[in-house]
């Protein structure tokens, strides 16, 4: 289970690293095997910036740049440590890393462009005009430590606004639009600031080495590989290559490839060899549409056409991140009456790996967002319940669920769980034969009791828009497992 360690609005106060690094054995405890933790690097708008608009790479709270030595999480030494602390409480660390952009230049220069369609990016004048533009960086708090790649012009493909304050889309004269990224916009290789050109060999070999640099200085496990769907197939598949080759580590990654249809996801996970995981962002919007459809949705078609439903292995599910939060360019918000369905189906079933956002579990105060009241109910019954085969229960309209058999090697484990997004009502759900005779009693939500049949079965049963989830009556030794675990 991975942690989003972060959320977009959290304090610019320099302190995140130094929280999280204290925060490890506790999050051990409540059942995260992973953290996501946000991006390092120094951006252009010092210690505001979330991350995501990269100035220098090799920035990582140690210069002063853009008024800046720390950056919005803190500075260089704490963010190592930070990820020191979370493995050493058992976590595997994912670092954000962010290569589409560059934002920030320090320097103009007198570049050639063609104007490009935002709307249709193929559509390019033939016409090329001589302008000025923010090219070229300096890095004057830096200079050459740790690097003396030069990034100017050459080692770009486009950009969005003149030295002047025209804005549009330019590109550079001599230079074209990757081709293996999203067909969105005609071409979405453009998103923001100054385009990387990933496909000049320089940039190419100057990435690789960065990302070894970056594993070194920081220790961090692997990736989540900011807006994939931008930046060429070919180059991520051959960049991920590379550092594992001369790493000789797995580098779990995952991708943010942000479009709804799986159709999509899995034809660019064929391109670039299944090298990544991806965020199952059809199952996310399921869950927006579910939350917001009054109870029209058919819960039945929760998880069709999801990366869940195809490549589970390769899915990471979420419900909510700091892009989806209100406010944000995809703000695409799961009502929060609707949230504990959500993450029920992502912590208790077995498909996937679930991240848990910051968001949720610990509430936006700037938005008055709080957290998911029965979370951390459903992180224990993850923990302590949710084990063995599973049995799926997507047959009604409205309610629906799934069950888990538990193991011998987990004492008491074993779950049912039930929910529906209109009004409430029961479902005769299979827990095993093992259990015929036994009590399910009901630890999140207020039902009665259920007797388990011979055959293994229950009728259990959910209250209107909510959630039930039933757990075996634990026995003394259970009791007494988990009170020594928890201590």
């Amino acid at each position: 289970m991975l942690l989003q360690a972060f959320e977009w609005n959290l304090p610019a106060d320099g302190k995140h690293w130094v929280r999280l690094s204290r925060m490890g054995r506790k999050l051990s405890r409540m059942g995260f095997s992973a953290a996501w933790l946000p991006p390092a690097s120094k951006g252009a708008a010092g210690k505001n910036d979330v991350g995501y608009g990269v100035y220098d790479p090799y920035d990582l709270g140690e210069f002063k740049q853009k008024g800046t030595i720390a950056t919005k999480y803190g500075m260089a030494e704490e963010y190592f440590y930070c990820v020191r602390s979370l493995r050493n409480a058992g976590l595997m660390v994912l670092s954000d890393m962010v290569m589409n952009q560059r934002i920030g230049a320090d320097l103009k220069e007198t570049v050639r462009i063609r104007r490009a369609d935002p709307k249709n990016r193929d559509r390019v004048s033939t016409s090329v005009d001589t302008v000025e533009a923010y090219t070229k960086f300096a890095f004057p708090g830096r200079g050459k430590k740790y690097s003396s790649f030069t990034w100017d012009q050459t080692r770009f493909t486009g950009f969005d606004r003149l030295a002047s304050g025209e804005q549009g889309l330019f590109l550079l004269d001599g230079k074209s639009w990757a081709p293996d990224v999203d067909g969105e916009n005609g071409n979405y290789d453009y998103l923001m600031g100054l385009d990387v050109d990933v496909r000049n060999p320089y940039v190419e070999r100057e990435l690789i080495r960065y990302g070894l640099w970056y594993l070194r200085k920081s220790g961090s496990d692997g990736f989540r590989l900011d807006a994939v769907k931008h930046i060429s197939a070919t180059f991520m598949r051959d960049w991920l290559s590379a550092l594992r080759e001369e790493t000789g580590r797995e580098l779990f990654s995952v991708g943010e490839y942000w479009n709804y249809d799986v159709g999509t996801l899995l034809s660019y996970l064929k391109t670039t060899d299944k090298c990544m995981s991806l965020f199952d962002v059809p199952l996310h919007g399921h869950f927006r549409e579910a939350s917001h459809s009054g109870g029209a949705y058919d819960m039945r078609n929760l998880f069709s056409s999801t990366l869940t439903e195809a490549e589970p292995t390769l899915s990471v599910t979420f419900v909510d991140n700091h892009d989806t939060q209100p406010g944000q360019a995809l703000e695409s918000w799961v009502d929060g009456w609707f949230k504990a369905a959500a993450y029920g189906f992502l912590l208790l079933g077995r498909s996937g790996f679930p991240c848990v956002f910051w968001g949720d579990l610990y509430g936006i105060p700037s938005m008055n967002i709080g957290a998911v009241c029965d979370l951390p109910e459903l992180l224990r019954l993850r923990r302590e319940s949710a084990y063995g085969a599973e049995h799926r229960y997507l047959d009604d309209p409205n309610v629906v669920g799934l069950t888990r058999e538990g193991t011998e090697e987990v004492s008491g484990s074993g779950l049912a769980f039930l929910c529906t997004n209109a009004a409430g009502g029961e479902k005769r759900m299979y827990v095993g034969e093992e259990f015929a005779g036994q009590i399910f009693r009901c630890d999140l939500g207020e039902q009665e009791p259920v007797l388990i049949d011979e055959e293994g079965f229950g009728i259990f049963r959910v209250e209107d828009g909510s959630v039930s989830v039933y757990t075996p009556e634990p026995t003394l030794l259970t009791r007494l497992l988990r009170f020594i675990w928890a201590l």
